[in-house]
């Protein structure tokens, strides 16, 4: 293998981890920020206030797109041995 193609695995590696970890992370962001508006909208500072919607929230998000997660490092590897 030369360097070349293993600069573009490498590429395609980090390309496909931001990917997977995206949809996860927006999910999280976006409760998080709800959270933190009711937080400061109410005056109610618990902490499980903030966190609980977060688990639920990425535990959902987990359920729904862990197949395409699974799908797209299963791409990557294969693609990585040369399998495909």
């Amino acid at each position: 293998m030369s360097l070349a193609e293993l600069i573009s695995l490498a590429q395609r590696a980090l390309l496909v981890s931001v990917l997977v970890s995206l949809p996860v992370l927006v999910v999280s962001a976006l409760i998080g920020l709800v959270a933190a508006v009711f937080q400061a909208a109410t005056q109610v500072h618990d902490a499980a206030l903030g966190h609980l919607p977060k688990v639920l929230a990425v535990s959902i998000a987990l359920a729904i797109f862990g197949p395409w997660m699974g799908r797209q490092i299963l791409d990557f590897a294969l693609h990585a041995l040369g399998a495909r």
